[in-house]
């Protein structure tokens, strides 16, 4: 039997390298002045879009004004807005539905108003990637046939 493990041509045909110390590298040259490929203010930054946080309705998806108020309503779809399911901390899969850790009591319905302690209005970084204002969803379809 042969003292190679694989026979396969290539593997380890040199034999295994001698350990030692390794050679001395050059410190590398410096680059000509005319050759830096970046500005001398430092790295240019690209162009992207702006982005801005907003906060929508969770039942239908409508941009609300922030703060959210205790009574608010959204305009849209009617649900209210200071309820769980609007709420930074409520997650389908914890306790009681909430990720607060000092919550006592289970809270239900999750998307009628309630006066908890707790609440912050989940809000979101969107792109800013429109005009002033949204095109209409009819708009946008013409707009694909055009």
């Amino acid at each position: 039997m042969s003292e190679r493990k694989y026979r396969q041509r290539g593997y380890q045909d040199e034999g295994p390298r001698p350990r030692g110390p390794k050679p001395e590298q050059k410190p590398p040259e410096p680059r000509a002045p005319g050759r830096q490929f970046q500005d001398a203010a430092g790295p240019r930054t690209p162009n992207l879009m702006g982005a801005h946080e907003v906060c929508r309705c969770a039942r239908c998806g409508n941009r609300l004004a922030l703060p959210v108020e205790a009574d608010a309503r959204c305009s849209r779809c009617g649900v209210d807005l200071h309820s769980c399911i609007n709420c930074v901390s409520f997650d389908s899969s914890a306790r009681w539905e909430c990720t607060q850790q000092a919550l006592t009591a289970r809270v239900t319905p999750k998307d009628a108003k309630n006066l908890c302690a707790f609440f912050d209005p989940r809000t979101t970084v969107e792109r800013e990637t429109g005009t002033a204002g949204p095109p209409s969803a009819r708009q946008a379809f013409d707009d694909l046939f055009k």
